[in-house]
């Protein structure tokens, strides 16, 4: 049985990039998700004024990765202490979150949380949103894994990578 997760940890074209080569992950697209505008575009997504966070639906199968995993890649692949940036881009649509889709995921997420604050990982605390998902719209055909279509091996989003 395939499971689904959606996180967002900045610009989506890096978020997918990270995910989509780990053993277990069947998929994965790009989209919004988080706002409460329906169906919106790259362009209105973009103002920041949607609501919507750019996010990365991720399709696994959890005989081979479990949910948790997933998280551990999460966090290492992204600054979760800053609001609403990531590198150069900044907006609420860059925000690091976790959309849940049942409580199994939302007790993880902020099992999770409570572990990285407790553990003095980072110097400042996460700030990772953490809600449930509601709708994910895809987005447009070009963005769907835009590293691979600019002739790129991978996306990476910091140093560790």
């Amino acid at each position: 049985m395939i499971e689904q997760a959606v996180f967002a940890a900045g610009c989506f074209w890096g978020v997918q990039s990270a995910f989509e080569e780990v053993a277990g992950v069947i998929g994965t697209r790009v989209g919004y998700t988080g706002g409460s505008l329906p169906s919106p575009s790259y362009q209105q997504v973009s103002t920041g004024k949607t609501g919507h966070a750019e996010a990365v639906e991720i399709n696994y199968d959890p005989h081979i990765i479990t949910y948790g995993q997933l998280l551990d890649i999460f966090f290492k692949i992204h600054n979760p202490t800053t609001k609403d940036r990531q590198g150069p881009d900044y907006g609420s649509q860059y925000r690091s979150a976790i959309f849940y889709k049942n409580d199994m995921q939302k007790d993880a997420a902020v099992k999770k949380v409570l572990e990285l604050n407790r553990s003095g990982r980072f110097r400042n605390m996460v700030v990772t949103e953490i809600a449930p998902l509601k709708s994910f719209y895809p987005a447009e055909d070009y963005h769907q894994h835009y590293h691979l279509k600019q002739g790129q091996t991978s996306c990476c989003l910091n140093k560790e990578c």
